[in-house]
């Protein structure tokens, strides 16, 4: 018995000294990552802003200290906010320092979501007002990346090189096969009107029902008519003429991209010197050109920014699924969002609140609890909401009652609907595992789904609570977009728009991004031009925190490590199995690529 003892104390000795030594090093590591995010590169005369993908442009900011350090390889790829990002391409427009944009995006990094890559470039677009140049540069072009690209004034690219220019492809993988072979059933519960609420059509179907298909088609079209007509006109290709070189894939070879005018000409990287040479950027006294990259520039503007004393413009984010409870981190949760509504609700400074929601919802009880406090925010201020790449089902409900929404061409949203969704696993348990359950009651209906199958009388209160929850969405849609009941109800029943076709039913109120919601919400405020725009972060305290931050960051990391492309579908399978109640979701996020 001293021996076990003695045995079992060296064994949790080690354990102990093994976690404290490797918080040690990973608190010394963040802390050698962290100075050296904090300095702020200085700004050369005669500099090239460079966008080069070295750091991931993320929707909204993160104080997570582990947020974009890969635990495998201990590597860091820094994270920018697209608030600072495109701060920072406004403040380049009118620095003398700065002589041009180089798009040369073959960093780690990148953009996470295509509508963010149309506020990017939108961005530098307007930058382009300025007068001063815009090249683009790759080895190779994802029609994410020519998106971008084709804002430039001109785009060069490698003569072995391609462009992936194919259309838009929307596919969903489907379980149903997977369940029935492990004898889980699973039961859902939704309107009979929601028939385009698909999220649960993988567990139940084996293929596209044909509202889905309906749908999704819809959107990809929409879409592709988006950036397919941005392509068209920026480099100035009929569209007829953009929809058959598509079709025929004839621009995937370097000679055929610069024949079909995708790009202006074909040269290896070395050979820029030249091009910048000839837009009249002069060389330091070694014959480099000087390069600073988007984030390293974004901390120079942050650290020369002067604020103004007079009214703040709160931008406040909902970013991820809409879960219940308190907390930080990849979730929305909703009581801790609500008490952030109330908090810059109270602060007398902050004259106006932009929501940024990058949202497919979640919990339907979590998004009331939102709904509510953005209710009570919009009785004393304005509320502008600014849609992401996504903002559906819940993430639509906690969005309706600002006074302003606007969203990009390439938002998904709408998604007006609801579900409910049971998991039977009984027989899977007593046929894979040989496990039964057995127990006693005091009423009939006690231990919804614990010990068998649901009830005719359980099915038919799950289902009244379900028909509740969408028709107090729709009502309060119709309020807070003073759209007539029916008109809500024509484009309700779970169907996602691309925020292109969200303006015309009545979604939204117009097009555009974050920098276009914190104008309006200026104007709405009267601030003229003395305000101050501010992040509202939440960050996450002590220890515990940074514990449960690294052992999230470890278990994606192996899961990653084994599922590799997969990881995205295991983690909604697992989020859809896993959630409880009635829910507000959609799982769609259609990507650039």
């Amino acid at each position: 018995m001293n021996f076990f003892k003695t045995f079992l104390a060296g064994v949790l000795a080690f354990i102990a000294g093994t976690f404290l030594v490797g918080i040690f090093w990973m608190v010394l590591l963040l802390g050698s990552i962290g100075l050296m995010s904090k300095q702020a590169a200085p700004v050369e005369e005669e500099s090239i802003l460079t966008i080069d993908f070295s750091e991931v442009i993320t929707d909204s900011p993160t104080s997570d200290p582990l947020a974009g350090l890969d635990i495998m390889s201990l590597e860091n790829t820094p994270r920018l906010s697209l608030f600072k990002a495109l701060r920072a391409i406004e403040a380049a427009a009118s620095d003398d320092r700065i002589k041009g944009i180089y798009l040369r995006m073959n960093g780690m990094g990148g953009v996470e979501g295509s509508a963010m890559l149309e506020e990017l470039r939108a961005a530098i677009e307007e930058f382009k007002q300025s007068g001063k140049f815009v090249v683009a540069y790759n080895e190779t072009y994802s029609q994410g990346q020519y998106y971008l690209a084709s804002v430039a004034d001109k785009i060069y690219m490698q003569p072995q090189g391609g462009v992936d220019w194919t259309g838009f492809s929307f596919d969903v993988m489907f379980y149903k096969g997977l369940l029935d072979k492990l004898d889980l059933k699973a039961e859902v519960f939704r309107p009979t009107v929601c028939k385009y609420k698909s999220a649960v059509e993988p567990y139940i179907l084996d293929r596209m029902s044909p509202a889905n298909r309906e749908q999704m088609q819809a959107l990809v079209n929409s879409m592709w008519r988006t950036v397919a007509g941005a392509v068209a006109e920026a480099r100035g290709i009929e569209p007829a003429r953009l929809e058959a070189l598509t079709d025929g894939l004839q621009v995937s070879l370097p000679e055929e991209a610069l024949e079909h005018k995708f790009v202006d000409g074909l040269l290896y990287e070395d050979e820029m010197d030249d091009v910048f040479a000839e837009l009249g950027v002069e060389t330091d006294a070694d014959g480099f050109y000087r390069y600073v990259t988007l984030g390293e520039y974004a901390a120079q503007v942050g650290a020369d920014l002067k604020h103004v004393s007079a009214g703040r413009v709160a931008i406040v984010y909902a970013d991820g699924d809409i879960v219940d409870g308190e907390g930080t981190g990849q979730h929305i949760f909703g009581n801790t969002l609500a008490a952030t509504l109330a908090d810059v609700r109270d602060d007398e400074k902050v004259k106006a609140v932009v929501l940024r929601v990058n949202s497919p919802g979640g919990s339907a009880l979590a998004s009331d609890v939102i709904w509510r406090e953005m209710e009570l925010l919009r009785a004393e201020k304005p509320v502008i909401v600014s849609m992401g790449s996504y903002a559906a089902s819940g993430g639509y409900y906690i969005s309706c009652p600002a006074d302003v929404i606007v969203a990009d061409r390439l938002t998904l949203t709408g998604s007006i609907g609801v579900f409910g969704m049971f998991l039977d696993t009984h027989d899977a348990l007593k046929n894979k595992l040989g496990i039964t359950i057995d127990g006693v009651k005091s009423n009939p209906q006690a231990g919804i789904g614990q010990s068998g199958a649901l009830t005719p009388v359980q099915r038919a209160m799950i289902m009244r609570g379900v028909d509740k929850v969408y028709e107090t969405f729709t009502k309060d849609v119709s309020e807070g977009r003073n759209l007539p009941l029916e008109k809500v109800l024509d484009i309700a029943g779970g169907r996602v728009w691309s925020g292109e076709d969200a303006l015309g039913i009545g979604l939204i109120d117009g097009y555009g991004g974050l920098k276009t919601a914190i104008a309006t919400a200026v104007d709405k405020a009267g601030l003229g031009d003395e305000y101050r725009v501010t992040e509202i972060v939440e960050a996450p305290t002590g220890l515990l925190a940074f514990i449960a931050s690294l052992n999230e960051n470890v278990r994606a990391a192996f899961t990653r490590s084994s599922l590799g492309l997969m990881m995205e579908d295991y983690a909604r399978v697992r989020e859809a199995l896993g959630a409880s109640g009635i829910r507000m979701y959609s799982p769609y996020k259609v990507e650039l690529r």
